[in-house]
């Protein structure tokens, strides 16, 4: 992989990452990197799905860190109910404005370059 040059001109992403009950660091920790590891002019979104968490540092305090502190890239929906991972992940997708849709559990990192190698 060192030596593969990859192409930079790929289509844009929406990421969709469904969480429930997820503790808040680690949620954030997944954001960042996202944010950070990503290119600025291909990361569409970053969809954030709650899937009617009960933990209260995911009601108030990340609706505050969320438009205090973070691009309004992030976005946040909230389920009325618990709905399972598969349904929260459709109710992202039809938000969803990107070329390709990726979808990231909410307790992961990703490496840099990780889009160009996964959409080359």
């Amino acid at each position: 992989c060192a030596n593969v040059t990859y192409d930079r001109l790929l289509p844009s992403a929406s990421i969709i990452i469904i969480f429930y009950n997820e503790p808040w660091s680690v949620l954030l920790r997944t954001v960042h990197s996202v944010l950070r590891r990503s290119p600025p002019n291909l990361l569409k979104e970053i969809i954030l799905v709650d899937d009617h968490s009960e933990e209260e540092e995911l009601q108030g305090q990340l609706d505050y860190y969320l438009s205090t502190r973070l691009p309004t890239k992030v976005k946040l929906m909230r389920l009325p109910y618990r709905q399972g991972l598969i349904r929260a992940r459709l109710h992202g997708a039809k938000n969803a404005i990107g070329d390709v849709l990726v979808f990231l559990d909410a307790h992961c990192e990703v490496i840099k370059d990780w889009y160009y190698k996964l959409i080359s």
